[in-house]
């Protein structure tokens, strides 16, 4: 697509387009818009024709300041709230390798143990994994892991009261957590396979809860 606007926003095209901090393919300027409203067009690869485009204009993403730039955003003025999150996620294990987690023959040792332990640190340093998240004081996290005919499943629990919701630390904590199982047995099995990772419950913040619909 061709630029139809000046060398400011050719370079905020460049920029960002080279950065793949988001996936523009194209930009314009509307008549009398002011120099922070350019309408961008995104690819949305998930399903979508390259050939459809959406126009948002900067100011519409929280996560982006007038220059295109990424930022944190401010949430200094939200008033703190009880937030809870749950996510769950499992690691899918060979028939042998099950047995060996449910008669504690593990070579590396107790599998769980060590993975609800990493669950659980995981939790803590989100805010330094996820680049745009807020450092939270988490008031309560649970990692319990269950051995399954076909694995391991896993489920973690985030409580917070704070100004933003712990959905990224409830699914960070289930992804090291199966990491950390598929570390701790990759010699026996390394065909094992971290699946369905995904929010399950969230309540309270401004957007009000969610609870997945069973499939």
């Amino acid at each position: 697509m061709k630029c139809r606007c000046g060398s400011e926003a050719e370079q905020l095209f460049r920029k960002q387009r080279v950065s793949g901090s988001i996936p523009l393919i194209g930009f314009e300027k509307g008549e009398g818009f002011s120099s922070n409203r350019w309408s961008l067009f995104f690819d949305f690869p998930f399903g979508i024709p390259l050939s459809q485009k959406r126009s948002l204009t900067l100011t519409q993403f929280s996560h982006l300041d007038e220059k295109g730039d990424a930022r944190m955003v401010d949430v200094s003025d939200k008033a703190e709230t009880v937030r809870s999150a749950t996510a769950t996620g499992k690691i899918l294990l060979s028939p042998e390798t099950v047995a060996a987690l449910r008669d504690n023959a593990v070579p590396k040792g107790d599998v769980l143990a060590t993975a609800r332990i990493a669950g659980i640190m995981a939790a803590k340093k989100t805010s330094e994994l996820i680049p745009l998240c807020h450092p939270l004081p988490i008031t309560k996290c649970t990692v319990d892991l269950q051995i399954t005919d076909t694995g391991v499943s896993i489920s973690a629990t985030i409580r917070v009261t704070g100004k933003t919701g712990v959905e990224m630390e409830a699914l960070t904590s289930v992804s090291v957590a199966a990491l950390t199982v598929y570390d701790m047995v990759k010699a026996l099995d390394k065909s094992a396979t971290i699946t369905d990772i995904r929010l399950e419950t969230k309540t309270g913040g401004k957007s009000g809860d969610f609870t997945r619909e069973p499939v």
